[in-house]
């Protein structure tokens, strides 16, 4: 890993899958992608994304959309996110149990699956306030288990 790479700091992650959906679109295999790194200035040899610091991953994606690369609109952005309290509370539990490494996807679609399969309810805005509460309250519990297991 890059000096500057976290591994879980959601900004990179959404970088680095733009630039695989990028490399698919383009057809761009793994010798090729690999070649283009190593000819790029300033990347001090990294030959996968992984190595990669924010401000490279940015400089690998302005390349390949020089190369043709058009990133589309996330499809889930149709929808404005539900913004009241609760929703909130529950998004910002989803993501600390992400960082706690419990939570592998931390999208906002993975949200609404876990939320459909606890309530029935596809989205955070049409939860009643019962429903956000037995959801925040389930999240809580998931986030003390994770935070005060026993070290063997």
């Amino acid at each position: 890993m890059g000096m500057n790479a976290a591994p879980t700091n959601p900004t990179r992650l959404r970088y680095i899958k733009m630039i695989h959906v990028a490399r698919r679109e383009l057809c761009m295999d793994d010798d090729t992608y690999r070649l283009m790194l190593a000819g790029m200035t300033g990347l001090d040899g990294a030959t996968s994304t992984a190595d990669l610091s924010i401000p490279n991953l940015l400089r690998v994606l302005e390349l390949l959309k020089q190369k043709g690369f058009k990133p589309r609109p996330n499809k889930a952005g149709k929808r404005p996110k539900a913004n009241d309290e609760q929703s909130k509370k529950i998004r910002s539990l989803w993501l600390t149990l992400h960082d706690l490494g419990a939570v592998r996807d931390p999208s906002e679609a993975a949200l609404a699956s876990f939320v459909k399969n606890m309530t029935k309810v596809s989205a955070l805005q049409w939860l009643s306030v019962p429903q956000a509460s037995r959801v925040i309250e389930n999240l809580k519990q998931w986030q003390h288990r994770v935070t005060n297991k026993e070290v063997v």
